[in-house]
């Protein structure tokens, strides 16, 4: 299911590779965040909660 998903770039990825992406139709669709590391597309990627997302971007903005 992740291939037909459109991945979207942080807003940051122009920081040197270090970057996340996002699937946000599959997010509006079942509440579920999918985030991958934008270096490894065929790789894993994670799916989190509404709340952990919230969390996880949070926690970013504080540490960069």
């Amino acid at each position: 299911m992740t291939a037909t998903l459109q991945w979207v770039s942080s807003s940051h990825s122009d920081n040197g590779g270090a970057c996340i992406e996002w699937a946000p139709e599959h997010a509006r669709h079942t509440g579920e965040v999918l985030v991958r590391d934008s270096k490894t597309p065929a790789g894993p990627h994670l799916a989190l909660s509404a709340d952990a997302w919230s969390e996880l971007v949070n926690f970013a903005k504080f540490q960069g």
